[in-house]
């Protein structure tokens, strides 16, 4: 069993999660925490922010936030230790970062959604996840 996993869920695919969270019950154990992370992607691009409004990133992650807390509520209520965080970012950077600032034992994260060509081997958000990570990552199909 691991004390904290770190659960990164993409909202718009309930496939990020529906297998994942399973996992991340079963590898946290009852006494484990489970943290769920929800990410605003980074545009990249100056260019396309500036046709934003300026308090588009902040009412994007108060959204994030609301809806995992949501899932969370519905999804995780009877679990003993849930925490909801979002980040801003690269999907991949920002799992890692997260995963270091909580001091996650484990990651545990689906791969792209089955639909998708990537998923010939492993999502390349996953497969950076993976190679990059200190601690274990289990990626979930």
């Amino acid at each position: 069993m691991f004390d904290k996993v770190l659960l990164p869920i993409d909202l718009t695919h309930p496939e990020s999660w529906q297998k994942a969270l399973p996992a991340a019950r079963k590898c946290a154990g009852p006494d484990g925490a489970i943290h769920l992370l929800g990410i605003v992607h980074d545009l990249g691009s100056a260019m396309i922010a500036s046709f934003l409004p300026e308090d588009f990133e902040q009412k994007a992650m108060e959204t994030v936030k609301a809806d995992l807390t949501a899932l969370a509520a519905r999804e995780l209520s009877d679990y003993p230790s849930v925490e909801v965080h979002v980040a801003h970012g690269h999907i991949p950077e920002t799992i890692l970062r997260i995963a270091g600032n909580i001091e996650a034992d484990l990651v545990v994260m689906a791969s792209h959604p089955p639909h998708e060509l990537q998923t010939l081997l492993v999502g390349s958000s996953a497969d950076k996840v993976v190679r990059h990570s200190t601690i274990p990552v289990l990626v979930v199909r």
